[in-house]
């Protein structure tokens, strides 16, 4: 007897989550001039005092899965002035096959400033992540961004025994590219990451780049603040400068210190509160 093809499964459905935000400096405030959202990406942009626009990302869907793809792009006009932050942590989920991406690209104008300070992204076992952050900066333009990986569930004890984790930066000035980095990690993250030379066991790890005018001048300023700021046991920080734009370091085995560690030098670096979405 000859038993009928079984039908092919069905395609699972992907989250495809955009968000695209424009800001520009109206008189002597910062105001958003167009928004475009799609998928469970949304932007939410909450009433504060003077200063610059505050413009929160949040995924509805709780998290990423594979196969996912993610992308926010914001434009800065002349003389805006943006932080860019997230509700919470972002969870990536373990994938069965297809990757999951997130790309986000930031344009800057002539004498306009962005923040980007999103809260940790968390990486579970199993997980296949491809991020990028492209950013175009005129030639007076200012940006500072800080982002943190955890690797693991820590509540869990979760290790990375396979998994994928490529991340890919560039920062353009006046169309010339002036900072590349890229991370790629395949296989036992976890067990990479306890190599002595690459990351001492951390199951964290986060940078920190200034890259406003002015910047590479401001060395010896964030090295103050990291030493009067003693790092916690097991958390580790340096900061170099280069090429106008200054970049610390962070590696932790406990991402909770590592985060305490790198607010309390963001908040005097910078000179104001972290984003209010941070403190609660």
């Amino acid at each position: 007897m000859t038993l009928p093809d079984r039908p092919a499964p069905p395609l699972r459905q992907r989250s495809d989550g955009r968000v695209h935000l424009r800001v520009a400096r109206i008189g002597s405030e910062t105001r958003v001039l167009d928004i475009a959202e799609s998928g469970p990406l949304r932007v939410r942009l909450p009433r504060g005092p003077a200063g610059p626009c505050e413009a929160v990302l949040l995924n509805s869907a709780g998290g990423i899965a594979c196969g996912d793809s993610f992308s926010v792009s914001v434009a800065v006009g002349p003389g805006g002035s943006v932080v860019l932050t997230t509700t919470a942590a972002e969870k990536i989920y373990r994938s069965d096959g297809p990757r999951t991406t997130v790309g986000t690209r930031i344009a800057v104008a002539p004498g306009g400033h962005l923040a980007f300070l999103p809260q940790e992204t968390i990486l579970f076992d199993g997980v296949n992540l491809h991020r990028s952050l492209d950013v175009d900066l005129a030639g007076d333009a200012g940006f500072l961004a800080f982002e943190a990986v955890t690797f693991g569930r820590v509540a869990r004890a979760e290790r990375i025994t396979e998994g994928r984790f490529h991340d890919h930066w560039r920062i353009r000035r006046d169309g010339r590219l002036v900072y590349a980095d890229s991370v790629r990690l395949d296989g036992a993250v976890s067990d990479i990451l306890a190599r002595a030379a690459i990351g001492g066991r951390a199951r964290a790890m986060a940078t920190l780049i200034d890259a406003a005018p002015g910047a590479e001048a401001r060395l010896e300023e964030m090295r103050s603040l990291l030493n009067a700021a003693t790092p916690p046991e097991g958390v580790a920080a340096a900061a170099s400068a280069w090429n106008g734009h200054l970049v610390v370091r962070f590696l932790g085995e406990d991402p909770a210190a590592l985060r305490r560690l790198a607010g309390d030098v963001l908040v005097g670096y910078r000179g104001v509160p972290l984003p209010r979405v941070w403190q609660t």
